[in-house]
């Protein structure tokens, strides 16, 4: 009988390759091991004076710039958070509040600049900002537009919603409305210093670019109920596009004001005749555009009062005036000083489209964080549920809906208000945890 053949190196060479295999495997890792080598920042917090109380489990956050990454620890009772990353540019944030005598509660936010880490070890000392929270808040802003059925965009429907966030009627005066400098997050910002920092947070101002509006009259707002203010096209956008918005509604706002100078049509077309002209904004035009251009990706809008002066003498004197850093002193190039003590509220938005190059305008006392918006398809940002606060009012049981997942507290405020309910909104005075996304206005519900 005629033998097999026995091929012996089948054995040896499965061995041998299964060794190769392995070293192979052994050397990757030890390379992706160098690959992700981590440095130690140790971020350390400062508290204002007077203020000083329990340091321990603060949330901080290190934000990496250029990358989608959030880290997130909280202070030891040294008031310190230690992060283990890769070397990169980073910002630090950090948000707590303090209790001041029996009804007042203090604010307090820091952020950073930005910090490069190398291989060394470091620490990074941020200083808390002290600041009283406003029952006025922003409940909601639409800015980004939506899609036609041409796929083109329609940007000329944008609003924002206030809200009293307590249970007593306010009545404001000289309330104005601004948006920060530059009118893009992703835009070049030359108003930051060599050392990471924005020039005018020192300063205590926040320059509002190209022109101001403000209430013709004193606003009143009942307790828990909203104002809707038109910024552009304060019609029934819907008739043309359906997608947009209705503001064709006696109890809404809107800017218009073409004696003011902004006289351009496509934004600011004749206002529905149900919208009385008591409810017209007023404005005062400092730059040189025909349109209030508040931004369609990435706007930093906050609300003001003017103090011992009308919003008007303010917007017009000449000494409230500053320009663009390394710019011609010209009106394309101005903003007015608004004093941080004026501001209520503020929201700063970031472009979901710009992740690697969106920089703040609000200082830390006005507003520590940032929101993303995703632009073009009607959503809006909506300023998250309090819930403790908001389930602790009497009168919202069995009236609360829940089971909202775009919102941390669950609950879904619109259908909740349709409930009857009053709602408490958080106010942070820091968009990271107070906003998130909404998939279209509230108006449109």
């Amino acid at each position: 009988m005629k033998k097999r053949p026995v091929c012996c190196c089948t054995s040896a060479t499965s061995i041998h390759l299964t060794i190769l295999v392995l070293l192979f495997t052994l050397s990757a890792c030890s390379d992706y091991d160098e690959q992700v080598d981590t440095t130690t920042v140790a971020v350390a917090l400062t508290f204002p004076e007077g203020t000083e109380g329990s340091k321990d489990n603060i949330r901080v956050e290190l934000k990496s710039i250029g990358r989608e990454a959030i880290f997130v620890d909280s202070t030891d009772a040294r008031g310190i958070a230690t992060f283990h990353v890769t070397p990169g540019i980073y910002e630090a944030s950090a948000s707590t509040t303090h209790q001041l005598g029996t009804n007042s509660l203090l604010i307090l936010n820091a952020t950073s600049g930005q910090i490069v880490l190398g291989e060394q070890a470091q620490t990074v000392s941020l200083t808390l900002q002290a600041s009283r929270i406003s029952p006025l808040v922003i409940k909601e802003l639409y800015n980004g537009g939506v899609l036609k059925d041409d796929g083109k965009n329609f940007q000329a429907d944008k609003c924002f919603i206030l809200y009293n966030n307590s249970s007593t009627t306010l009545s404001l005066d000289n309330l104005c409305v601004a948006m920060a400098a530059p009118y893009n997050s992703q835009a070049n910002n030359t108003w930051y210093g060599p050392d990471g920092k924005l020039l005018y947070e020192a300063q205590g101002y926040i320059p509002a670019l190209d022109g101001i509006w403000f209430f013709p009259s004193t606003l009143t707002i009942a307790p828990y109920s909203q104002v809707v203010v038109n910024v552009h096209g304060a019609i029934d956008n819907t008739l043309t596009y359906p997608q947009s918005v209705n503001y064709a509604n006696a109890d809404y706002y809107c800017m218009f004001d073409p004696e003011a100078g902004y006289t351009n049509t496509s934004y600011y077309p004749t206002p529905a005749d149900v919208i009385p002209t008591a409810h017209y904004l007023k404005a005062v035009k400092m730059g040189i555009a025909n349109a209030w251009a508040l931004s369609v990706t990435s706007p930093a809008m906050f609300l003001f009062r003017t103090q011992e002066v009308t919003p008007r003498e303010f917007a017009t004197n000449v000494s409230n005036m500053v320009y663009t850093p390394g710019a011609a002193q010209t009106d394309i190039n101005k903003a007015a000083r608004v004093p941080v003590d004026w501001i209520l509220d503020g929201i700063e938005v970031f472009s979901a489209a710009h992740t690697t190059s969106n920089l703040k305008r609000l200082s830390p006392t006005v507003d520590a964080g940032s929101v993303s918006l995703t632009n073009q398809h009607g959503h809006s940002l909506y300023r998250n549920v309090d819930k403790t606060a908001t389930e602790a009012l009497p009168e919202n049981e069995g009236r609360l809906v829940y089971g909202y997942d775009a919102d941390p507290s669950g609950i879904d405020a619109e259908a909740s208000l349709k409930q009857g309910a009053h709602i408490v909104y958080q106010d942070t005075n820091n968009s990271s945890n107070d906003f998130h996304q909404r998939q279209q206005c509230s108006l449109k519900d």
